[in-house]
């Protein structure tokens, strides 16, 4: 009768012990979760400020350099009018193609977005991966 009590209670313990790592389990996958909702939230809040103030700037420089180039065409209109034009079209060519590079560089070099989620998840992967012995307890 001991004998059958025994087994019981290891019954019992090994079905606690897999409940209680289960549980474990959702709640690392539920922080993991959270993480990425957070990092995907925050990479949200930088791109649209930098679209509204990259938009912004756009905006100001391209028309205070319209302007500019029209008041130096104005300006020298009786002596070098299409040298004037002829030096802004080269700038705005060779400030739109040096954007343009700029752009491109930054779309190579893609975005962060979910790393510290990934690299918590590695070392997830690693610790349940190694020596379940070398784990601290």
């Amino acid at each position: 009768m001991g004998e059958g009590a025994g087994r019981v209670s290891n019954q019992q313990g090994l079905f606690a012990s897999t409940k209680g790592l289960l549980g474990t389990g959702v709640t690392l996958i539920h922080n993991r979760l959270e993480l990425l909702g957070v990092e995907l939230a925050e990479e949200r809040v930088r791109l649209v400020s930098l679209l509204a103030y990259g938009g912004a700037a756009f905006l100001c420089l391209s028309a205070g350099l319209v302007f500019l180039a029209i008041f130096l065409t104005v300006l020298l209109w009786d002596s070098n009018r299409l040298l004037a034009l002829g030096v802004f079209s080269a700038l705005f060519i060779g400030a739109g193609i040096a954007s343009l590079m700029l752009a491109m560089s930054l779309a190579r070099g893609g975005s962060k977005l979910f790393s510290a989620s990934l690299a918590e998840l590695r070392k997830d992967r690693d610790a349940l991966a190694s020596d379940p012995a070398a784990r601290p307890q």
